[in-house]
């Protein structure tokens, strides 16, 4: 092992410590967001950001082509990441190139027993990831040994397969008509900025395979989740995210929640989805919880959202390769509290969902 490598451990041990006890935003300021009506590109032909796409929209539009790894190489990252959460199962995909590195991801847990079939590959560059230029133009793959991974666009939807040793997946997302969702540019410099979607409330159907037996994805109580991204990061990142599904006094509830690297950026993820319809949330929200004990409950309000997050599973992740890291705190549970404006106000008791606090040199 180098000295260069040890330091680096050390150094990224050190920060993750301190950020064990996180209280993040502890203000909630008023940000002015612009929505966006209109498709546009991302970028400039020179790779710089265009700053009229900065700004947020209630569907997909812009433009992402740019992002295709032949201008800042090595900061560019684009990924799909999908959660499907049924009463007994929760299934996580990742197709994801780095530039450098493709990583991807099928994770399959039992709720009941608590136990979960999951593998990871990583590949040099980005050669066994497929993704679309434009989200839903064109399907994401992944090709790696024993894990395979398709996103297809369908009439309806979107379709999920997956497939490792012990474990299939075939799911379903439907797009119920009028469905919005959340699409925000986030800019840090004209040189480094991202584009999320962050898309709650898909109702999901089909079936899960673990070994020999084959369960299904009840509709209307199973909910699939899209983090859709294409940017140029900084090498050092960190970000909190909160996202949860379900019905509530008969109403399609959905909680999508960020933090930490919007922060100072003009633009949040925060938004609510009441009935389809995306209500935006302008505030840089606060935060409160403890790494150390990460099973005690999360609470994030701000904005009009008062929201206490209880886990009952936490996934723990964490790579060190030299200069490169990652750790990754994600709780699973169950949501409460309220979310209230002049417009509406609604509860957030009995939805599931998940919240993370996610570390990254990159």
């Amino acid at each position: 092992m180098t000295i260069t490598v040890v330091v680096s451990r050390f150094i990224a041990a050190v920060a993750d410590a301190a950020r064990l006890v996180a209280v993040t935003a502890p203000k909630e300021p008023l940000v002015n967001e612009p929505e966006l009506t209109e498709p546009m590109s991302l970028t400039w032909p020179d790779g710089s950001l265009n700053r009229a796409s900065v700004g947020w929209a209630r569907r997909p539009m812009i433009d992402t082509s740019g992002i295709d790894g032949r201008r800042s190489w090595g900061r560019n990252k684009r990924w799909e990441y999908w959660n499907v959460m049924t009463p007994t199962h929760i299934v996580a995909l990742t197709v994801s190139s780095l530039d450098y590195a493709a990583v991807h991801e099928v994770w399959v847990f039992d709720r009941d027993s608590g136990q979960a079939v999951h593998r990871t590959a990583t590949g040099v560059l980005g050669g066994s990831a497929e993704l679309p230029p434009v989200l839903g133009d064109g399907s994401a793959r992944s090709r790696a040994k024993h894990l395979t991974i398709d996103v297809d666009e369908v009439p309806g939807g979107t379709r999920l397969r997956a497939r490792i040793p012990g474990a299939s997946v075939d799911v379903l997302a439907a797009r119920p008509p009028g469905h919005e969702c959340l699409a925000v540019v986030v800019p840090w410099s004209d040189k480094r900025f991202q584009y999320t979607v962050k898309d709650v409330c898909r109702p999901a159907s089909g079936t899960i395979t673990i070994g020999d037996r084959t369960v299904d994805v009840p509709a209307g109580e199973s909910w699939a989740v899209l983090d859709h991204g294409r940017g140029r990061w900084p090498y050092d990142i960190a970000w909190n995210w909160g996202a949860g599904s379900g019905i509530v006094d008969g109403q399609v509830i959905g909680v999508q929640v960020g933090g930490q690297w919007t922060d100072g950026t003009g633009s949040t993820e925060n938004a609510m989805l009441v009935g389809g319809r995306l209500h935006k949330i302008s505030h840089e929200l606060t935060w409160e919880y403890d790494l150390a004990e990460s099973t005690h409950p999360w609470r994030i309000h701000g904005g009009g959202l008062d929201a206490v997050f209880t886990p009952f599973h936490v996934k723990r992740s964490s790579t060190r390769l030299g200069v490169l890291s990652s750790r990754t705190d994600q709780c699973f549970g169950h949501w409460s509290g309220s979310f209230s404006t002049p417009e509406v106000k609604v509860r957030l008791d009995g939805i599931t969902g998940w919240v993370e606090d996610v570390h990254n040199r990159w």
